[in-house]
């Protein structure tokens, strides 16, 4: 595997101290099924996977077993401000490199990425519990994606030229010198790989912050990033935690751009500490409570294989799960008994099992928190059809869990759970339920399955929700920009939509008199 280049001579990123960094001391050999994982271990500034300046580390843990997997460096301010370093000095380059040079280096990750998907593949699932198969067949291709998508935009991020006699008047679209992203748990790869290539694309240098729950994905494809011909300094990784790390990240004054994926909480104290510092840029995509509405004249058939899918797909730990099914009255009992159906025939196992359609929680924390709601949805009078409890003495499994009568007071119908565990609630009107489904301070996604035309065109302008899926569910397209309304957060991902983030509008007016 990829080493870092020049090894007797790799230098610690803090420059001043000059220090040998023995490329032993940030790889680590995993061995997993009789297979052996050559894995960084250190944070990647400057093209060079280096150890922390504090020297802690913290511990990665596999989900499908809850035995400790590696130790990984942590990251925190020191390194945050190397990091940052390295990006204000490669920006000078960077963005000054001819587009499309720019879109071959992001072509050519991706070719590199494809090239290595099986071992990726892996390497996420030991990352968060999800199966092999499921990571080979979404989260990597949706990632290779992303970089092929932005790699073509490179070079056609435009101004324009506003013809106003005695002047011309363009306007330049201007990249924003160093930007951060912070990836959530739920899907590493994809997420660094949402937030930072349409960066890279408009000629931004990069500082990612991983979650310290799945670090190793990102740091896997840092050494292809090198193997592709990045330029020193363009992309930067930092593992470690929010508190530290991400902290610094949200505070640094010479950082203009933010974005972050993950829980609304976090966003929030990332969006003050922006405010309080530098005013730079935010972008957040945060939390849902996202409701899949079924007419009467739904093909129920195709209506609970979206609902299965919109909340189990990687075991409910997704922000825009369908997590609240509102089902009309007239064939609730009809619909929830398929549903019923399909969701005690999903396989709960090991995620390196063919056969396996949920793998595990992506820690002990996420584990506890999902069994707590469900006895909360026990306590508050709800009736567990399927599911409610762990399964198996070790790893974090849980089981497919349906609820039913549910009210919308109920906590389980109202906060985001970030597991697998769906509501089905009744309703009887297209208003009541327009009602019912905004009530929330959620607005990321929804899903209507009707086959009438009318009332899926006003379901969709009614709903309060960044995306709206009409009879499918968790169908995500580079093209089509995704985020949220409400306390779901702000802005825009993926997409022409997505590019706006990045850069900056000067106007340039010429006196052509």
């Amino acid at each position: 595997m990829l080493a870092p280049a020049n090894p007797a001579s790799v230098l610690d990123h803090d420059i001043k101290t000059k220090k040998l960094v023995d490329p032993k001391t940030v790889h680590a050999d995993l061995h997993y099924k009789g297979k052996t994982y050559n894995v960084p271990t250190g944070l990647f500034i400057n093209n060079q996977f280096v150890p922390s300046v504090s020297g802690k580390k913290f511990p990665a843990v596999n989900p499908a077993t809850g035995k400790h997997l590696l130790e990984f460096f942590e990251g925190d301010k020191a390194d945050v401000d190397a990091a940052v370093k390295a990006a204000k000095a490669a920006f000078k380059t960077w963005a000054k490199t001819p587009s499309a040079d720019r879109g071959r280096l992001l072509y050519k990750l991706a070719d590199l990425m494809e090239r290595d998907i099986r071992e990726l593949a892996e390497l996420e699932s030991l990352d968060n519990g999800k199966p092999v198969k499921v990571a080979l067949a979404a989260d990597l291709p949706l990632s290779i994606g992303c970089l092929r998508y932005y790699a073509g935009w490179a070079d056609k991020n435009h101004g324009q030229v506003v013809d106003v006699p005695p002047t011309s008047t363009p306007t330049r679209s201007t990249s924003r010198t160093a930007f951060a992203g912070c990836a959530a748990l739920e899907l590493p790869s994809p997420d660094a790989c949402l937030e930072a290539r349409p960066s890279l694309a408009c000629g931004n240098t990069v500082v990612v912050k991983t979650s310290e729950k799945t670090p190793m994905t990102s740091l896997k494809v840092a050494q292809l990033a090198v193997e592709a011909g990045f330029p020193a300094g363009v992309i930067n990784i930092i593992s470690g935690y929010g508190p530290t790390a991400g902290d610094a990240i949200a505070r640094h004054p010479e950082i203009s751009k933010i974005a972050f994926t993950g829980s609304t909480a976090v966003g929030r104290k990332i969006a003050v500490a922006a405010a309080e510092t530098n005013l730079k840029k935010v972008t957040l995509e945060l939390g849902g409570k996202s409701p899949n509405i079924v007419f009467p004249d739904a093909d129920l058939d195709l209506a609970v294989k979206a609902a299965t899918g919109g909340i189990f797909f990687n075991a409910g730990q997704c922000c825009c799960a369908g997590s609240r099914v509102y089902v009309h009255e007239d064939v609730y009992d009809e619909f929830v008994a398929k549903f019923k159906e399909a969701t005690s025939s999903i396989k709960l196992g090991d995620p390196f099992d063919e056969s396996s359609d949920q793998g595990a929680l992506v820690d002990d924390i996420q584990f506890n928190r999902v069994l707590d709601y469900i006895d909360i949805g026990r306590r508050e009078g709800a009736t567990i059809e399927v599911g409610g409890d762990r399964v198996g003495t070790e790893g974090f499994y849980v089981q497919p869990t349906l609820i039913t009568d549910v009210s919308d007071d109920m906590r389980i119908a109202k906060e985001e759970i970030f597991g697998p565990v769906v509501c089905a609630l009744k309703f009887k009107t297209v208003d009541e339920v327009i009602e019912r489904a905004n009530n929330s301070i959620y607005g990321l996604a929804a899903g209507i399955h009707t086959k009438d035309i009318r009332t899926a065109l006003r379901m969709s302008e009614a709903l309060q929700a960044g995306t709206v899926w009409i009879n499918c569910y968790n169908i995500f397209l580079n093209q089509m920009p995704f985020g949220g309304f409400k306390q779901s957060g702000a802005g825009r991902e993926l997409g022409s939509y997505g590019l706006q983030e990045y850069t900056q509008i000067k106007s340039v007016m010429i006196n052509l008199a």
